[in-house]
């Protein structure tokens, strides 16, 4: 599986630096390949079809404008497309005034309360990007980082494993934290 995920990521990685965002072509090459992807996690998000238009569009303009910042070393073509289209889905939910729909506090079931607040998308969005983000940092951090906070390991377990103190293990989550906030800060995703 991890082989499939890295094969994916090399062909999207080789195809990335072909598209000129700058230009007419590049716009209309990258809205072939994510436009319909943008269209359906916007339409999932808004409701509306016509805002969900409205949405990809805002997003492709937004990369034309901002096509010299892409970086496929930092984020995938789609990693980066998804980012601007999640700050302008969010841009739009703030601008219309509306707020997630309140969940009843009855409902426990993880699942069940995430298709109520709309986030689903959100989710799979934001592992995307913290799977990439991860990968742009150093190793050690990386360990660090997913055996205590995507695991959910006790430091005393994982630095034990890890053959380092648990000061150490702190050290590397702490600077781990900071790099991964300074990449997720330059793939452009704002909070």
């Amino acid at each position: 599986m991890g082989r499939l995920l890295r094969r994916r990521r090399k062909s999207e990685g080789t195809a990335a630096p072909e598209v000129d965002l700058r230009s007419e072509q590049g716009v209309r090459t990258a809205y072939q390949a994510h436009g319909p992807e943008l269209y359906r996690f916007a339409l999932r998000q808004l409701g509306d079809e016509i805002a969900a238009q409205d949405a990809v569009q805002e997003t492709f303009l937004r990369a034309w404008r901002a096509g010299d910042r892409f970086d496929p070393d930092l984020a995938s073509l789609r990693v980066w497309l998804f980012a601007i289209a999640r700050n302008v889905l969010l841009d739009e939910l703030r601008r219309a005034g509306r707020r997630p729909v309140p969940v009843p506090p009855e409902e426990n079931d993880r699942s069940r309360n995430s298709l109520a607040r709309g986030g689903v998308d959100e989710q799979v969005m934001r592992s995307w990007l913290v799977e990439e983000a991860l990968q742009r940092i150093g190793q050690e951090h990386r360990a660090a980082l997913v055996e205590t906070y995507l695991r959910g390991r006790p430091y005393a377990e994982v630095a034990a494993e890890q053959d380092i103190p648990v000061g150490t293990l702190r050290s590397r989550l702490f600077y781990g934290l900071k790099a991964l906030r300074v990449v997720m800060d330059e793939m452009g995703v704002r909070e």
